[in-house]
């Protein structure tokens, strides 16, 4: 009876199986309780009858014989038979049988049954026990409850390196660094003293044996207790999920720099994102560094090797040396060198150690490595079509394990991503750099001189992220010692605005030397912007990038001499003024429609400005921040012109400190005017009537004044000319004439009267009696023009105070 099993849950165990003894005849001699409730039989009705008789089926006696021939050949069989069943059914039983030997001989066997089902459940059972520590690729431990090991599968051996059976009776975590042993006892522990297994539980370990090498475990515990409750120990399972978390690792640091690096359009901005999203997913230290050309926006015509500019770094302690902004060489042995010659990436797993050299020379301390313990590197190029624009240098120090072929994989997929990026923001600066000059050779570049007003300037472009825009502010002398203001806004931005400003402000200049009044200047202007529209709607679709031409506009007029200054606008914001006495006003100015809309009329309006009044003109982007409201920022603005003695620079400052933000959103255009008044001596004017003699009186009334003014030498050339101009009233127009005379910066004659008829400069023959008046004062003059007023017309000229000739 020894060859029996003694499990609990063994079907041919003895307190489970069916037995029954044949003698070397085949007939029954023992038959037990549990065969008689299997197959119906009480002992004795088959004790001393033969077992093929009673408990074989005619038709498997071949199967039996078969099967009795081999158990005399071998002294044993196992296998499945059809056994019938006291009331005639046959029962799928499986069988064992073991030959008892007496006297040397076979004397008797022992046969054990179980019904089929049991048996192979059993077996299925016996397999997969079989399987987990033999072939299951899941590790498994069991733990005693002393926090012993009792036996480990082969996939731990596997995993650890360790033989299976050197790990029986060893403490738990026994060949685990400590701080990881730790972590196990006190995860087996707690199973164990709350009997509640613990699921898919990850442990970063390393092993003693290897502890420069990261491993992830997934681990699932539970307790192990026997049918009386008593606990027997904890069982684990452990699955090394290492690759698996690098590679899940490596998906989340791709999807997280889709969301951090090139958030904006600037060169060194996105590199910096480059190396802080490499820290410390992937390494310990990061630097990029790019082509000089490339950070200023070049293009390359070639592949360089230099010199680069250390624009991104990242790093965990001891950086990886912060952005220089000087150039540096890399020595021609270094990595980096090698990366940016070749284009090709560089891993060394394990430096050498000599590697302290690479960075030894004087003058590339902009492209040293971190000096804390470095072992392991990788270089990867940052390309973009077809060219390198820089390198990406990746350092560990304080992770113990180095990079590997996927890190390098990894590497080169993000500094590709990345240099998409960086090449659009260079092509951006490239873009944004042309357009500012552009901007800046088409803008005011210095306040021309004049008389009637001093002016203080401020234009802050847009961030680059915004884009630059088209505003543009311009100072403009005028006949009689006016001068005309003009600010203005175009719709859009980049060199498309610019482009459009630069066309406008030409326009704006030519028309203001026909000295039309404000609002008329303005119809011209719309007109224009509307041949714009309409030239770019005749070549069908627009370039990309090209907006819709369209534009705002403020145009004033000052006299010097009268203190009225004639305004206009077309949909710009309106002018704030402040009176010498410090009180603000917005003034009440018809707004107009922006220029483009066509058909609609504007409105100009006179006002009085006393002598050292401050004039504001601005675009939207002073006030119209997003950030701010456009209420809110009148208001910042009025405060800030509450001073209107201060010198006139340190207003403009303050209105700028006061409303711009250190990165606009918009294009800032400002332009604040004081008010000059001539002084009434320096005027003189005559109303002279329509009759031949007013031509002499006006001779002597000039010289008159220019010999009281100190101005003798310039006194013959301006009596002819206003002899002349009146002389051409009398002849050719009706009405009085004016004669005006004004000392400033240049010696203005002025002739009006009541006609809108334009005098023509035309040359006489020499037949003709007259006809040489007007050639005359073009030639005694430096300027001359018309300008017409709402009650006719003025012929003016200016001279130079020192003369012509002089």
């Amino acid at each position: 009876m020894t060859e029996l099993s003694e499990s609990h849950d063994d079907p041919f165990a003895q307190h489970l199986a069916a037995l029954a003894v044949l003698d070397d005849r085949g007939v029954v001699v023992g038959w037990n309780r549990r065969a008689q409730e299997l197959l119906g039989h009480p002992d004795t009705a088959v004790i001393g009858r033969s077992a093929l008789g009673v408990l074989v089926d005619p038709g498997d006696l071949p199967a039996v014989r078969e099967a009795a021939a081999d158990a005399r050949r071998t002294g044993g069989w196992f296998g499945v038979l059809n056994v019938r069943h006291r009331d005639g059914r046959l029962v799928e039983m499986g069988l064992r049988a073991h030959a008892l030997w007496r006297d040397g001989r076979v004397r008797e066997w022992l046969l054990a049954g179980a019904l089929a089902a049991d048996v192979l459940e059993w077996q299925r059972d016996r397999a997969v026990l079989e399987g987990l520590y033999r072939r299951c690729p899941i590790g498994l431990v069991v733990h005693g409850p002393d926090l012993r090991l009792l036996r480990v599968n082969r996939a731990v051996e596997r995993f650890s390196g360790v033989p299976a059976a050197d790990f029986r009776g060893l403490p738990t975590g026994c060949f685990l660094l400590p701080d990881d042993a730790r972590k196990a006892v006190d995860r087996v522990r707690q199973v164990m003293e709350t009997r509640r297994p613990l699921i898919y539980s990850e442990q970063f370990t390393r092993l003693e044996q290897d502890p420069a090498r990261e491993r992830v475990a997934m681990v699932s515990s539970f307790p192990m207790e026997d049918p009386s409750g008593r606990i027997l120990g904890v069982a684990e399972m452990i699955e090394d999920i290492t690759e698996r978390h690098r590679a899940q690792r490596r998906l989340a640091l791709l999807d997280e720099a889709g969301g951090r690096i090139g958030t904006t359009l600037d060169v060194a901005e996105t590199a910096r994102e480059l190396a802080e999203v490499m820290v410390p997913h992937l390494a310990d230290h990061a630097s990029v560094d790019l082509l000089q050309p490339v950070t200023r926006g070049e293009e390359l015509a070639r592949p360089l090797a230099g010199p680069v500019v250390r624009v991104g770094t990242s790093g965990i302690g001891a950086q990886a040396g912060p952005p220089h902004p000087e150039p540096v060489e890399f020595a021609p042995d270094t990595p980096q060198a090698r990366c940016l010659t070749e284009g090709r990436p560089v891993l060394e797993a394990v430096l050498p150690p000599d590697w302290f050299s690479w960075f030894s020379a004087e003058g590339h301390r902009g492209a040293r490595a971190p000096e804390l313990g470095a072992h392991s590197l990788i270089v990867v190029p940052v390309a973009a079509r077809g060219l390198v624009l820089g390198v990406m240098t990746l350092w560990r120090s304080r992770r113990p394990d180095p990079f590997e072929a996927d890190d390098l994989t990894l590497a080169q997929e993000l500094a590709a991503r990345a240099a998409v990026a960086i090449d659009n923001a260079r092509r951006f600066t490239q873009q944004q750099q042309t357009a500012l000059t552009l901007q800046s050779s088409l803008l005011l570049r210095e306040v021309p001189d004049q008389s009637a007003v001093e002016v203080a300037l401020r234009y802050l472009p847009a961030s680059a992220a915004s884009g630059l825009g088209g505003d543009w502010f311009d100072v403009i002398p005028l006949s009689g010692a006016r001068v005309a203001l003009v600010v203005g806004d175009v719709v859009g931005r980049g060199i498309h605005a610019a482009a459009t400003m630069g066309r406008l402000r030409t326009a704006v200049h030519t028309l203001a030397s026909l000295d039309l009044e404000p609002d008329e200047v303005l119809s011209r202007l719309d007109d224009l912007v509307n041949l714009l529209a309409a030239e770019q709607e005749a070549v069908g679709e627009p370039p990309v990038g090209e907006q819709v031409v369209g534009a705002t506009c403020l145009y004033a007029v000052y006299d010097p001499v009268s203190g009225r200054c004639s305004m206009a606008r077309a949909g710009h914001p309106p002018p704030v003024v402040t009176a010498p006495d410090g009180q603000v006003s917005l003034l009440d100015l018809p707004a107009g429609p922006p220029l483009g809309l066509g058909g609609l009329p504007f409105e100009a309006r006179d006002v009085e400005l006393a002598e050292g009044s401050l004039l504001c003109l601005y675009t939207n982007g002073l006030i119209g921040e997003r950030h701010i409201d456009a209420d809110a920022g009148l208001t910042k603005l009025r405060a800030a012109l509450t001073r209107p003695t201060d010198a006139l620079e340190r207003t403009c400052q303050a209105v700028v400190d006061s409303l711009v933000p250190s990165r606009p959103s918009d294009d800032v255009a400002l332009l604040i005017a004081r008010t000059r008044m001539l002084p009434p001596d320096d005027v003189a004017s005559w109303c002279l009537p329509l009759e031949p003699a007013s031509a002499a009186r006006a001779r002597d009334l000039t010289s008159a004044k220019l010999t009281e003014w100190g101005l003798e030498h310039l006194a013959f050339s301006t009596a002819l000319i206003a002899s002349e101009l009146v002389t051409n009233v009398y002849r050719y127009a009706g009405g009085p004439a004016t004669l005006r005379l004004i000392r400033e910066r240049c010696l203005v004659c002025e002739v009006g009267d009541a006609s809108h008829t334009s005098p023509h400069l035309r040359r006489a023959r020499t037949t003709d009696e007259g006809g040489r008046g007007l050639f005359l004062v073009a030639q005694m003059t430096e300027r001359w023009g018309t300008r017409y007023t709402r009650e006719g017309k003025i012929v003016w000229t200016e001279q130079p105070l020192a003369g012509m000739f002089a």
